[in-house]
């Protein structure tokens, strides 16, 4: 059968062989894919119009979930305003029936993961037509869906407004203040943590889209309620959706950290809490602390806010500092020469390393070094190898961001390192070894001038320690 009579087929009255079609675009015979792929762009050139309307169709009466999960991707690919943006190819009445079979499938489609597909493609096509008043209904609509008695219809139209806040910000500015009676009211009375992260996740994406900081301003009442999301989450348990909060307060406080200024003492002071509270999962314990370091890392939008809280950036040190005592003495580490560098090593060890280095490199050395200098000096007189462990391998991680209050006391700092080569657990004296290494690239060429005498023969002794393979 030729191309044109497949279509006519495909495009008939009978709706089984267009299903076939979808179906076929996600069968995983690459060459049934393949076919069903040419057929479709086939369709997509010679009946944009059919083709839209058959997959809008097949939204509203295909009983198969994956099915109608594959025709809102389609129906978004098709809508999206690339290459192949069709939306000016189709006639005026596609147009309607395409915009009001969307609305209406949010309305009634029950599946969340549809929903939120269906909620990507209006996404898609409101950012290229609403600048020019292309979908006049459209707002209205998710105001009312907000408003609604539905958590469902909630979650949606704020799934939306989170997507266009990040497309086309200055559509939605004008509604600045019903916007900000409805976040409020939302995130300070809603009881559905579906519908919290997704306002929260628009609240964050609006806030990032204004262009005035008076504009923002008139944001700052919610991030109370903001953090509540979040706090709400824990308490009750719910960890995943603590997560996608503080993966969003994350991205708030790398682009926007000014707009945390005025409460940041309460945010970060929540953010330990939550870093500190071993009975979290690791992961919602890691996001905290990167929350933390993302805004010590944001100079330049708002330089020195860290600095000003001294109290907690020694709290930070110090949960930094725990993270890298999770390390198993892992027999593997041992014998390997090259094999398993890391054996042993943790993801808490992980955290902790790469975020130590990050803090001294925008802290700087003024600020890190005297708290670091405390804490060192209570690990290294502890008698567990993994604290002298962590307090080397902590001392490597801030030299760079360090160097220069480092070098001024190098005296302390090489005399540390190297009353650890002497250290009964091999691991200790390894990492006294590595500490030397990077402290002569951070130091250098002080450190080589000034105490290669007394660096040398310690060295020199390390490679004599034939039972251990790893310091040789």
């Amino acid at each position: 059968m030729d191309q044109q009579s497949q279509l006519a087929v495909i495009l008939g009255s009978d709706p089984v062989p267009f299903e076939t079609l979808i179906s076929h675009l996600m069968s995983s015979s690459n060459e049934q894919r393949s076919h069903a792929e040419a057929l479709f762009n086939v369709c997509k050139q010679s009946e944009p119009d059919a083709l839209c309307l058959r997959l809008a169709h097949l939204l509203q009466v295909c009983a198969q979930p994956d099915t109608r999960a594959m025709a809102a991707i389609l129906l978004r690919k098709l809508l999206t305003r690339d290459d192949s943006y069709i939306w000016p190819r189709l006639n005026v009445s596609t147009h309607s029936s395409i915009k009001s079979v969307l609305l209406n499938q949010i309305q009634v489609e029950t599946a969340q993961s549809l929903s939120k597909k269906l909620c990507d493609t209006v996404s898609e096509l409101a950012s290229s037509i609403l600048p020019e008043n292309g979908w006049p209904e459209l707002l209205p609509f998710m105001f009312q869906c907000v408003s609604s008695d539905s958590p469902r219809l909630q979650e949606s139209a704020f799934l939306i407004f989170a997507q266009l806040s990040q497309y086309i910000g200055d559509v939605l500015t004008p509604f600045i203040k019903d916007l900000h009676t409805v976040f409020l009211k939302c995130l300070s009375e809603n009881s559905n943590a579906d519908v919290k992260i997704a306002a929260l996740n628009a609240v964050i994406n609006f806030i990032q889209c204004l262009t005035s900081s008076s504009d923002r301003d008139r944001f700052q009442d919610l991030l109370p309620a903001m953090m509540k999301t979040l706090t709400e989450a824990l308490n009750n348990g719910n960890e995943a959706t603590a997560q996608e909060a503080l993966e969003l307060l994350i991205e708030l406080a790398e682009t926007e950290p000014r707009f945390l200024r005025r409460q940041i003492v309460d945010v970060v002071g929540s953010m330990l809490q939550i870093a500190e509270a071993e009975s979290l999962e690791e992961g919602t314990r890691h996001l905290a602390i990167e929350f933390v370091v993302t805004l010590a890392e944001a100079r330049e939008r708002a330089p020195g806010m860290m600095r000003k809280l001294p109290q907690f950036i020694s709290r930070l040190f110090a949960i930094l500092m725990r993270l890298l005592l999770d390390i198993e003495d892992d027999a593997a580490w041992h014998t390997a020469e090259v094999e398993d560098e890391d054996a042993g090593e943790t993801s808490n060890y992980a955290v902790g390393q790469e975020c130590l280095d990050r803090l001294a490199i925008s802290l700087g050395g003024n600020t890190i070094v005297p708290v670091a200098s405390e804490q060192f000096l209570t690990y290294l007189a502890a008698p567990e190898w993994q604290k002298h462990h962590a307090a080397l391998i902590a001392l490597a991680q801030i030299a760079e961001g360090c160097s220069k209050v480092m070098v001024k006391n190098l005296e302390q700092v090489v005399s540390m390192v190297l009353n650890s080569f002497n250290h009964s657990h091999p691991r200790v004296r390894w990492a006294a070894i590595n500490a030397i290494g990077q402290l002569s690239t951070d130091l250098g060429p002080d450190l080589q001038n000034q105490y290669h005498q007394r660096v040398l023969p310690a060295l020199a002794a390390a490679m004599d320690d034939f039972q251990n393979p790893r310091v040789q």
